[in-house]
């Protein structure tokens, strides 16, 4: 029973760090209605920065998970602006395309600024080992799960008591009506990408301690990410923490019982057994007209 509840503690941690990367992946599907193929990339970028940060500025990643949250706000901002913004009556599969080619272009851009080495920051603070009531795991885990309930408290918070809260569910459930109420859709749809992207700097500083950085780190955890949004709802806040809690738990459990490289296999038939019966996910409620 010991075991057993230490790997649901580890799948519950790991499931905070889903989380921060899924919060920031279902706000902007869910506000300016597109999967962001590049988010993984941005995660990638943001762990390269805060490694850049520890190396020039001695910043424990940490400290530096702010700065590059809003680096990765700004990058986010002008990626929807000057990217996206102007393909927003083409096609859906125009817009997915162009997130695509960001998504490779930051690759390879990372190829040639970094290499392929694996990249790791030194920090001792968020790497011990804690034991609690018989059960070990790393503080950072601990300080990501909390970092994430945070995050979607405050996500909550702001996205139903304030304006420009109010503005991206107006947004999320029918893009007109909300334009013909006064809602700058442009700009909201910019502050909303950049929320996102933001998101995921945070997590980057995060994730920092525990992994590596390295051009391709971003695929696996945004991955799931995709995963975690689709089965928890399009666009639904709850979905994607409960389903990153959900998802973390499965990967813990089938890393241990089944093997670390069937894992994914686990979840993903899982994920397709549940769209099967409930297509618009757990949380999903179905999208407005436009």
């Amino acid at each position: 029973m010991s075991l057993f509840l230490q790997l649901m503690v580890n799948g519950l941690l790991l499931g905070g760090a889903y989380a921060i990367i899924s919060i920031g992946l279902t706000l902007i599907f869910g506000v300016v209605r597109i999967v962001n193929f590049a988010h993984g990339e941005f995660l990638m970028i943001g762990m390269y920065a805060v490694r850049l940060f520890a190396q020039h500025m001695g910043l424990h990643p940490y400290a530096s998970a702010p700065l590059v949250a809003l680096v990765l706000f700004f990058f986010g901002a002008l990626m929807q602006r000057f990217i996206i913004q102007p393909l927003l009556s083409a096609d859906g599969h125009i817009q997915i395309f162009a997130t695509v080619g960001v998504s490779t272009a930051m690759l390879n851009l990372a190829l040639m600024v970094f290499g392929a080495d694996i990249r790791k920051v030194d920090a001792s603070f968020g790497a011990e080992a804690l034991s609690i009531a018989s059960m070990t795991f790393v503080s950072g885990q601990l300080i990501t799960f909390v970092i994430a309930i945070v995050v979607a408290a405050g996500m909550h918070f702001f996205l139903k008591h304030t304006f420009t809260g109010r503005a991206f569910r107006a947004l999320a459930q029918n893009r007109m009506s909300a334009a013909l109420m006064g809602v700058n859709v442009n700009a909201m749809y910019v502050l909303a990408f950049g929320i996102g992207t933001g998101l995921v700097g945070l997590a980057s500083g995060l994730l920092a301690v525990q992994y590596p950085a390295f051009p391709t780190v971003g695929t696996y955890f945004v991955l799931t990410a995709f995963v975690i949004v689709v089965l928890g709802g399009m666009g639904s806040l709850p979905g994607a923490v409960i389903g990153s809690m959900f998802i973390g738990v499965i990967d813990s459990l089938a890393g241990f019982y089944v093997g670390p490289d069937l894992k994914e296999v686990i979840y993903f038939v899982i994920f397709l057994g549940i769209l099967t019966i409930r297509p618009t996910g757990l949380f999903g409620l179905g999208r407005g007209s436009e």
